[in-house]
């Protein structure tokens, strides 16, 4: 049997330790606040951030990992005894990762490597590296896991809303008018992650007819869902347990985000992953 590397980048928000006893590789985006570089980290690491950004004005940029960052990754896996490697990346429709994955593959000109555009982000992506793991285990071959994440990626969802417009205004998503009445009328976008790509689907009043109008999206046979969030944890545990309660047999969790996709959303925003 083939020993297969899972690798992926830092907008899947696996925690550092499920990483490390999974050997999972995580090759971190960039962001700059204020002119400092950073890699994103790992959950658990984001309150520095958020916090930053709370108290300015300014608004971060973010980028994808260089192309080096994943040969090294490639490189080192081979090294270590691994067969086969397979890359889940966040969407190429938010990020240009997928295509710094691909280029290093191809400067390697390596065919054991697959690499995947996952469509996705956040919880849907960790979702994806759970069904590959289990797979693993069962003695699945790379050319099955990689048809099964293939189909399965067009079968999940990704609901967001904000605490405020303010982040939305900052990364140019709304004009400085639109924030200030969709501020005096307390409204709320429900933004959607279709085909890899965020699209505003409704405005609704408050944050809370915004929350509600995501979970009703949940179908009943909902297996998995991931409650994302901004520095938040406190709401979002409260939805976790209604959730709970709606869909029992579902597995529910809580995933912190991190700046890369946080910064558009804010502090205290939250979004809701589901297959």
């Amino acid at each position: 049997m083939k020993k297969i590397k899972i690798v992926t980048d830092s907008t899947s928000y696996i925690k550092k330790e499920y990483a490390e006893k999974n050997h999972i590789s995580i090759v971190p985006l960039n962001y700059t606040l204020d002119g400092v570089a950073e890699k994103e980290g790992y959950p658990g690491e984001f309150d520095e951030f958020f916090n930053k950004l709370s108290s300015t004005n300014l608004f971060p940029t973010t980028s994808q990992p260089a192309v080096g960052n994943f040969i090294a990754e490639f490189e080192k896996a081979f090294d270590e005894g691994y067969d086969e490697i397979i890359v889940i990346l966040l969407s190429s429709k938010l990020s240009g990762t997928y295509n710094s994955g691909l280029l290093a593959k191809n400067m390697l000109e390596d065919e054991r490597i697959t690499i995947i555009d996952s469509l996705q982000a956040a919880s849907n992506i960790r979702f994806l590296i759970e069904d590959a793991l289990r797979m693993i285990e069962e003695g699945k071959g790379r050319e099955e896991i990689v048809d099964y994440i293939e189909r399965k990626k067009y079968n999940m969802h990704v609901y967001l809303t904000v605490d405020t417009l303010e982040y939305l205004r900052r990364g140019g998503r709304l004009t400085s008018f639109q924030t200030t009445i969709g501020s005096v009328l307390n409204i709320k976008p429900i933004i959607e992650l279709e085909e890899g790509e965020l699209k505003l689907l409704e405005k609704v009043r408050g944050k809370n007819k915004a929350i509600n109008g995501i979970i009703d999206k949940l179908p009943s046979e909902v297996e998995k869902i991931g409650i994302c969030h901004a520095i938040n944890e406190k709401e979002a545990l409260k939805i976790m347990e209604s959730l709970k309660d709606k869909f029992p047999k579902a597995q529910v969790s809580v995933d912190e985000l991190g700046p890369v996709i946080g910064c558009h959303l804010g502090p205290k925003g939250i979004g809701i992953c589901f297959y």
